[in-house]
């Protein structure tokens, strides 16, 4: 009888709990009136385009993507992605890139952020120089760095050659064993002033009462940090990398326009691959398919995102 109880007021408390819901948005009518244009035009330009490429990774489509022509296939575009030698080559690559971009642009950033908390002369106009990489145009900096890494003309190479550290220039991104990590290094040098801004501006809430407390106490300062500035950090640091991750996983400018995803696939990323495969071979259905497991990937890292601001909300609000 109380089994029966209990579920019958769960019921009760869910519909009502649904009227409610629909009672608040029949009383804020004129105000979700006020949002439908801008409603509207995210179903046209987001909703409407991932329902189709969802919809056209289950077809075989025509070079010409003539949508008369497509067959419906199920699966197989996904079983030929997954079967595919490339399609781990590409994903190793993406890890690998994503990994190590985002943990070393992390650590450079949190280093370079502590070593300009300090006050000294002319702390302001190295701030101004650290952020240049990354306020400066992606395409730009790809360009320059691929003149830079250049084996005939670029400045790294005749420095070494110079120095009679090289015989010769070496092929930075035209081997396929130095390239991707060649790469690598470009997308820090971009990246680790984000990270820097993030922690500098997290620096700024540690309390500096505790920081003088535990001075007074005899605390170290490796202690100092360990056990009252990163504590304070902990949220913010999970916010950048996690920011840090979606943006390397998506990063498309500076390895297309370095080397197009070569020598033999070994700079290629998924985000790459997928348009090579779309526009370059015009195979939509494998390029869509591939498209979805990037959609899934960057939805997973969201959800981390969204529960790390919840997070430092929920905090805030109990302080």
């Amino acid at each position: 009888m109380t089994i029966v109880t209990g579920k019958a007021e769960a019921r009760q408390r869910v519909q009502s709990g649904r009227s409610g819901v629909l009672r608040e948005i029949w009383e804020h009518r004129a105000d979700y009136a006020y949002v439908l244009p801008a409603i509207a035009v995210m179903l046209v330009v987001i909703a409407y385009p991932i329902y189709y490429t969802i919809e056209l990774s289950f077809f075989k489509t025509p070079p010409g993507l003539q949508l008369r022509d497509k067959t419906f296939i199920g699966f197989d575009n996904y079983t030929t992605i997954l079967t595919s030698e490339v399609f781990w080559r590409v994903t190793w690559n993406t890890l690998i890139w994503t990994l190590g971009s985002t943990l070393i642009a992390f650590v450079l950033g949190f280093a370079t952020a502590l070593a300009l908390h300090r006050e000294f002369v002319g702390r302001g106009v190295l701030r101004a120089i650290l952020i240049i990489p990354w306020v400066i145009s992606a395409v730009a900096a790809s360009y320059i760095w691929k003149w830079i890494y250049h084996s005939d003309f670029g400045i790294i190479g005749a420095v070494l050659v110079g120095l009679g550290l090289a015989d010769r220039p070496p092929n930075f991104i035209d081997s396929v064993n130095t390239v991707l990590p060649s790469l690598i290094v470009v997308n820090i040098w971009r990246e680790f002033p984000f990270a820097m801004i993030m922690m500098m501006a997290g620096l700024q809430t540690v309390p500096e009462q505790l920081l003088r407390a535990a001075q007074v106490d005899g605390a170290s300062a490796w202690q100092r940090f360990w056990h009252v500035t990163f504590p304070h950090l902990r949220n913010v640091s999970t916010v950048t990398i996690l920011l840090l991750a979606v943006a390397n996983f998506n990063s498309f400018i500076i390895p297309w326009i370095m080397t197009g995803g070569g020598p033999s696939n070994a700079s290629h990323i998924w985000i790459t691959h997928i348009y090579e495969l779309a526009f370059g071979r015009q195979r939509w259905g494998v390029a869509s398919a591939y498209s979805v497991l990037l959609f899934l990937t960057l939805m997973t890292l969201g959800y981390f995102y969204v529960r790390a601001l919840s997070g430092n909300e929920r905090q805030e609000g109990s302080a």
